[in-house]
């Protein structure tokens, strides 16, 4: 009788999850509950698992509309007949063609329309009529008799209450973006879609009881066969599971001799392990669609890096999928993959944003459309952002929906509407308000991913899924992560720059090379890592110094230990102390010093606690592994985690390990679970923070353009740009001669490219580069007016931003030529002259323009100057100390002048906030500030400038600071 329910994913129109639709279904005395939100199967699945929970029958289908309009019902008699639901939904969703009026949809899909809108005597079999009981007047004029099996019940739920019913309407009026008051009636749910119980519905429709009998009989024909537990990815990769495991073998056997040669005894061991435990658990697929992902990647000159769990595979390290050797580092394949584990592991793969979206194209073309699709996610209403919405349907004014947003609690004339606001707006909360895009998670099926979902177009250009990830693990798919990040874009820019600029090829993937460089070291040892990926942050920063690092396994554990959760447990100082202080560590056992003495006696990895578990405990590699990830709170069989606890305790009271000792142990493998971070995962981001230093530390210039042309990293353009200059790199104005889209370099001179200046249109910069590689560099202002037919408001952008300052006038001069040549003309168009005329030749008064006036227009125009930011500054420079003499001042209160760069705001335990600084002194050196919450709660730092810093100078670890105690911005000078 329940044939057309809605949940929140009905977007902007449901009013409750799931669950709570099927508890009110339970409670209202229902046995079977159909599932229908609109245009959308997103929740078929928990909806499933919410209803055979609690012992209701669940029907799964969707609702069909075009807009506003109700088209008909689909419910599914089978899976098969989900498939074509969701079939039918991907193919009009993904084209955006309307919904047809009427569709076969064959026999496994039962249709209901809304009564009045079809003639029974023209309905198919499995096409019926759906009657609400508020709707029984109106069967008065319909011969029912004569079709007796053609009418159903169709008692609309989507929401509880008359609350629920106000969410309803203020949702539709968001959606709709209008007033409240200026909704119409077809915009909204009748009042009357909520729960009856079935005595009600039985008593409105007494006086045909046929139409319950067929209701009945439609409910009887729906059932789902689904299995949860079984593997749902791609199964085979070449034509049998037998030559998958052949084939693996093969290429995993040519990778160890590339990789190691063919007299490592432990590695081929390890090898012959892997992969016997790769083809038992049946995931030789899964291991060769990620090979001939990384293939593909190679055959196109692209960057990658595999990361993650991955990294602890010897398999995937001689397929070449990552560039970690887990032999060097001791990691654990059990961590990626064991006899415990039913799901396919992980692999992270990260690529350059600039080719991510070939890599996602190749797997679709690849593996098959009706196979692959990207992941769904959802975003969701979150409080300041729905205040707002709220606020606009309410018809607040704007500044009062801005005060609201930035004060939830500010007082409003209207009292009783902002009460509305904030009640409603708490009751919206997490409601998913659209389908977006999972970060860079792929599904890879076996059978037609329509079984399991329907797929949507967003604007990327991909299938993506209507379920999340979390659904799709339930079904039994399981994701590969193909991801972005700009550190891979630096790197391949680098090398292409470096063969342009320096006639040289570089190999970066040689990475044992690269670690036991020299040079590299002490570039480390210096931390002087800015653009490099994941250790260019002033925490990262102050970090390597304080371990002084200078090689790969301290960088490792650096990525591990900067993590929030190693930083906040205060795991992170006591690994400094104990590094600067190994003489004073005290082993709680000798296996422990020799299982953690790399690590100082700290579990900073996972792959320790299974370590730990193992060679002290005793527990098998696998039953280690299910204790790690119960510590990192991926592991939900609690019973089976209970069981090893004992395991693990008996272990060691057989092995005649104290009670206290054991139990201590316990103890901090329990406390490091909140904020463990895989080793594999570390490992994977040292390599690629090699690869960047090795450019950074040998062809400096080149590294930094790239790091601008892939638009940085943690730091602005402008700061990416002054450390270009400390290169030596002479960097200059865009030139509409000398400039490309991007920044380019030619030996050490560097032309920052037009990308960078604001307002400048992207056909604008098209047409005078296109012109300039077609004709040769313009002339003079006149020729470049007459080849570029360009308009004044932009010419006017370039003169100001110097790009025309090859014609050897001031700006000035420029801007009055450029306005008079306008007029002249009227409307300037492109014009192609078979001889170079001469410039017309002005007499103009002496214009005068400064440097000043230069910065500014920079400043303007580029976002920073182009000089020494501090020639700007309204105060004497010389007479602060520099970050260069602060070690003279230890312990002493000093002035500072400092040009803002960034700030991190922190909680202390007493719940107060402070702030570290960063800030470049006049020499363009670092100088990194504290602020404690005294001194953070009077003064605060407000963004961009140059501040004068007073405070007293600190160390720790060999790390200069200053705990600043008052603090004052300083101006720019005038002219």
């Amino acid at each position: 009788m329940y044939l057309n329910c809605k949940t929140y994913f009905s977007y902007r129109y449901g009013t409750c999850s799931s669950e709570e639709l099927v508890q009110q279904a339970l409670e209202a005395g229902a046995t079977a509950l159909a599932l229908t939100n609109i245009n959308n199967t997103s929740d078929v699945w928990d909806f499933y698992t919410a209803c055979t929970d609690v012992g209701i029958q669940p029907i799964l289908g969707a609702e069909i509309r075009n807009g506003d309009t109700l088209l008909y019902l689909l419910l599914a008699k089978n899976l098969d007949g989900l498939g074509v639901i969701n079939s039918f939904l991907s193919h009009h969703l993904q084209t955006g063609e309307p919904f047809p009026e009427q569709e076969k949809f064959g026999e496994h899909v039962w249709v209901i329309y809304p009564l009045g809108n079809h003639n029974p005597a023209q309905l198919a079999p499995n096409e019926l009529i759906g009657v609400q009981p508020s709707e029984i007047n109106k069967l008065f004029a319909v011969d029912t008799a004569a079709y007796p099996t053609k009418f159903v019940i169709r008692q609309p739920v989507t929401f509880k209450d008359k609350k629920h019913f106000n969410l309803h309407r203020l949702l539709r009026a968001i959606d709709k973006n209008i007033l409240l008051s200026r909704q119409q009636t077809e915009h909204i749910a009748a009042a009357t879609e909520t729960f009856l119980t079935p005595a009600q519905i039985l008593a409105a429709f007494r006086q045909h009881p046929q139409i319950v009998t067929n209701t009945l009989r439609l409910v009887d024909t729906c059932h789902y066969d689904m299995d949860w537990k079984t593997d749902k990815n791609k199964k085979v990769f070449s034509a049998t599971p037998e030559d998958d495991r052949i084939l693996l073998e093969k290429l995993a056997l040519d990778g160890l001799q590339y990789r190691y040669g063919n007299k490592n005894k432990v590695a081929t061991e390890r090898v012959q392990k892997e992969l016997r435990i790769i083809n038992d658990l049946g995931f030789n697929s899964y291991f060769l669609i990620t090979w001939d992902l990384i293939r593909y990647a190679q055959s196109r000159g692209f960057y990658y890096v595999g990361r993650g769990s991955g990294a602890n595979s010897i398999v995937a390290y001689c397929l070449q999928i990552t560039d970690v050797n887990p032999i060097d580092l001791d990691l654990y394949f059990e961590r990626f993959l064991n006899p415990h584990r039913s799901s396919p592991p992980d692999f992270d793969i990260d690529f350059s944003w600039q080719d991510r979206d070939e890599v996602i194209d190749y797997v679709f073309k690849r593996y098959g459309k009706h196979q692959v699709a990207l992941l769904g996610m959802y975003s969701t209403f979150q409080y300041n952002a729905t205040l707002r919405e709220l606020a606009k349907v309410f018809g607040l004014p704007k500044h009062e929906v801005d005060l609201i947003a930035r004060d939830p609690h500010a007082k409003l004339g209207e009292d009783k509407i902002q009460q509305y606001i904030l009640h409603y707006g708490s009751l919206l909360m997490n409601f998913p308000n659209h389908l977006s895009i999972h970060p860079g998670g792929m599904l890879i099926s076996e059978a037609p991913i329509h079984q399991y979902t329907a797929l949507e177009l967003p604007p990327k250009g991909f299938a993506t899924t209507q379920i999340d990830m979390f659904v799709a693990e339930k079904v039994g798919l399981h994701k590969l992560d193909i991801l972005s990040q700009r550190g891979l874009g630096h790197i391949k820019e680098a090398i292409r720059l470096v063969r342009n600029n320096k006639q040289l090829s570089i190999d970066i993937h040689d990475v044992d090379k690269l670690k036991k460089n020299p040079q590299v070291a002490a570039q480390i040892r210096r931390a002087d890592t800015i653009g490099c990926f994941y250790i260019e942050s002033p925490a990262m920063r102050q970090l390597l110094q304080k371990l002084r690092c200078d090689n790969y396994i301290t960088l490792v554990a650096a990525s591990s230990i900067i993590r929030p959760g190693v930083a906040s447990s205060g795991m992170m100082r006591e690994y400094i102390q104990r590094f600067h202080h190994p003489e004073k560590i005290v082993y709680l056992h000798p296996k422990m010093q020799e299982l953690l003495e790399e690590t100082y006696g700290v579990m900073v990895y996972q792959e320790d606690v299974i370590k730990v578990a193992h060679h002290f405990a005793g527990l098998d590699m696998g039953e280690a592994d299910v204790l790690r990830r119960a510590m990192s709170g991926k592991y939900r069989g609690r019973k089976e985690f209970e069981r090893i606890k004992d395991q693990f305790f008996a272990n060691c009271k057989t092995m005649g390990h104290p009670d206290a000792i054991t139990a201590e142990v316990w103890r901090q493998i329990e406390s490091f679970g909140g904020y463990s971070f895989s080793k594999a995962h570390s490992a994977s981001f040292a390599v690629e923070s090699y690869q960047s230093l090795f450019l950074k530390t040998y062809y400096p210039m080149e590294f930094m353009v790239a790091v601008i042309n892939n638009f940085g990293g943690f730091y602005s353009t402008e700061l990416y740009f002054h450390e270009l200059r400390r290169t030596g790199a002479t960097v200059h104005a865009p030139c509409v001669n000398r400039s490309e889209e991007l920044t380019n370099i030619e030996g050490s001179e560097v032309y920052i490219g037009f990308v960078h200046i604001k307002s400048l249109e992207k056909e604008t910069i098209a047409t005078l580069l296109m012109e300039r590689y077609h004709h040769g560099d313009y002339q003079h202002l006149e020729d470049f007016i007459h080849r570029t037919g360009i308009g004044a408001e932009q010419l006017n952008i370039l003169i100001r931003v110097g790009a025309l300052r090859f014609t050897g006038k001031n700006k000035k001069e420029l801007l009055w030529e450029a306005n008079f040549l306008h007029k002249r003309v009227q409307q300037p168009h492109r014009t192609e002259s078979l001889f170079c005329e001469p410039a017309v030749e002005f007499k103009l008064p002496q214009l005068h323009h400064s440097a000043y006036e230069d910065a500014m227009d920079e400043t303007e125009l580029l976002g920073f100057p182009l000089c020494d930011p501090f020639t700007l500054v309204s105060a004497d420079t010389t007479g602060y100390v520099t970050a260069r003499t602060l070690p003279q001042h230890l312990g002493k209160v000093v002035d500072v002048l400092g040009c803002y760069i960034t700030e991190k705001p922190t909680r202390t335990r007493n719940g107060q906030t402070m702030f570290f600084g960063t800030f470049l002194d006049p020499e363009g050196a670092w100088i990194d500030t504290v602020h404690f919450p005294d001194t953070a709660a009077r003064q605060r730092l407000t963004g961009r400038g140059f501040y004068h810093l007073r405070g007293k100078v600190a160390e720790e670890f060999g790390v200069y600071s200053l705990e600043v105690r008052w603090m004052e911005k300083v101006g720019l000078r005038e002219g």
